[in-house]
């Protein structure tokens, strides 16, 4: 059968493990993000914060051949009918809870120039969002317009934030501005900047599952709600890993609040939640057969599709299996626009040619 080719709104990096020992002074590069392995966990160790992870041996034993080695990921991609990555951090998602400014400073620099030299450098298909100091708002700033500069197209975020940091308050106004200046997609990645395991009970795999992705709607909730992307009406924001079909019920939910609790309501905003995320909130599914479905029944348009590359929960050795399943009788166009137009929207990518598609 003819290949289906796709473009991946949510795939990851796997940084080499001296990346902070080899790029920092080691009074530094000992309190970066590093891990540990013992017998029965893996120790994560982030500036004296100490976070025991399940073993990661078995994720080990099933990663694709090209988890960390570039010119086999592209042949990964061919094989898969992955035409391009956005390609989140693995360990540097965990500089965000670096909270000393100086520290976060260095080691979200070390990271982005690891970044650009063995990735953005090297090849156009596979591109890294950069990583921004949220320690402090002026050095997160500086750090996406020398990203810009970089060739950077997106900087990463995390879902979570501690109280008093949340993402809807006017502290972090001066980001907004720079990211919608420079035309750059803020990029939110599910189960970051917070705790995962919060119940150990009956279902906690898939009720801490879960969990991962509640954050990903208070992002939109507090971005819309708090006037952020009202205010910047050319600012886009991703949603990555956490499903689709949520966002124009979240919409439909916060223009109920708006509309019958408006005496409430601060600030008031010039258009309806619902209409704000329609323009500017964007997602992205891997396996989920309603993030599809909702574009037909709601017109939400602004899905992508991700692979979720080299993760357990991804789709690599099925790709297009799982394609075939999730676009079975669905209209043409709709397809094109989850696998292809939204991705195209944001982020600038090479061509496809004949000879790319023969492969």
């Amino acid at each position: 059968m003819t290949k289906i080719w796709a473009n991946s709104a949510d795939s990851h990096v796997l940084e080499p493990d001296d990346l902070w020992t080899q790029r920092l002074p080691q009074r530094l590069a000992d309190r970066a993000p590093r891990a540990e392995r013992g017998e029965k966990f893996e120790v994560l160790y982030i500036d004296g914060k100490q976070i025991n992870r399940q073993l990661n041996d078995f994720m080990d034993a099933i990663r694709p051949p090209g988890a960390r080695d570039l010119d086999i990921r592209l042949k990964d991609l061919d094989q898969e009918g992955v035409w391009a990555q956005l390609a989140f951090p693995s360990m540097g998602f965990w500089t965000v809870e670096i909270q000393d400014p100086e520290l976060a400073r260095e080691v979200v620099r070390a990271w982005n120039d690891w970044a650009y030299e063995e990735v953005l450098q090297k090849n156009d298909r596979i591109f890294t969002p950069a990583i921004v100091p949220i320690a402090d708002v002026s050095d997160a700033v500086a750090e996406l317009e020398r990203a810009v500069g970089m060739g950077f197209q997106t900087v990463f975020l995390p879902c979570g934030t501690r109280p008093g940091e949340e993402w809807g308050l006017d502290k972090w106004e001066p980001l907004w501005a720079a990211a919608e200046e420079h035309n750059t997609v803020l990029s939110f990645h599910i189960g970051t900047g917070g705790e995962n395991v919060v119940y150990r009970g009956p279902g906690g795999a898939v009720v801490n599952y879960m969990e991962t992705t509640y954050p990903g709607m208070r992002v939109v909730s507090h971005m819309v709600a708090g006037g952020a992307l009202d205010r910047h009406p050319d600012l886009k924001i991703l949603i990555a890993e956490g499903g689709a079909a949520w966002v124009p019920a979240i919409g439909d939910r916060m223009d109920e609040a708006y509309r019958q609790h408006g005496m409430f309501v601060r600030p008031k905003l010039d258009r309806l939640p619902s209409e704000i995320v329609r323009h500017q909130v964007y997602a992205s599914f891997q396996h989920d057969i309603s993030g599809v479905q909702i574009i037909e029944g709601t017109n939400y348009r602004n899905v992508c599709w991700g692979d979720d590359y080299p993760h357990l929960e991804g789709t690599y050795g099925h790709t297009q299996e799982t394609l075939r399943t999730l676009f079975d009788g669905v209209d043409p166009a709709i397809q094109d626009r989850v696998l292809r137009g939204t991705f195209a929207e944001l982020f600038r990518i090479p061509e496809r040619t004949a000879q790319d598609e023969a492969r």
